[in-house]
């Protein structure tokens, strides 16, 4: 069983590769998490995790994270993937994750809009809000990754 993470980080990048997977990659390297191994969670932050602007991450590291991500091998479409955490005045946090065929912008929008129904639904007050996003115009093969890193 994995310790319950203490501090978090909004990552975000874009990259082209030769195959989705290597755009995959790119994008995960740009964004400061491509040598490490992700494991994906859900979408509550833990109570009392404290955000941080850069985690150190051991290379290899298994590493909690929420990630929103796209590939496309499309020339020339817009994709963009973000993250949001919403914080309440006390106990645990939620955590919206988004990707599309959209600007960064848009995305923005709509994963704020996500986060504020995961609040509303669950009857908690938003004290803080964090978003990281991305986009993308494809050149070839191309991926977006945003994600919330977590780590103890």
């Amino acid at each position: 069983m994995l310790p319950i993470p203490t501090k978090f980080t909004l990552v975000a990048g874009a990259g082209e590769g030769e195959t989705p997977l290597n755009a995959f990659d790119q994008a995960l390297l740009k964004a400061g998490a491509g040598n490490v191994n992700l494991i994906r969670v859900s979408s509550i932050l833990p109570p009392r995790a404290r955000y941080v602007a850069e985690l150190y991450l051991p290379p290899g590291a298994l590493v909690p994270v929420a990630y929103g991500s796209l590939k496309s091998t499309t020339p020339g479409e817009q994709i963009a993937a973000a993250v949001a955490v919403g914080i309440p005045p006390e106990g645990f946090g939620v955590i919206m994750e988004y990707s599309g065929r959209t600007t960064r912008e848009e995305a923005e929008k709509i994963i704020r809009r996500m986060v504020e129904e995961a609040f509303a639904v669950r009857g908690l007050e938003m004290k803080e809000y964090l978003v990281k996003a991305v986009d993308h115009r494809v050149i070839k093969t191309g991926a977006v990754f945003a994600g919330v890193l977590m780590w103890y």
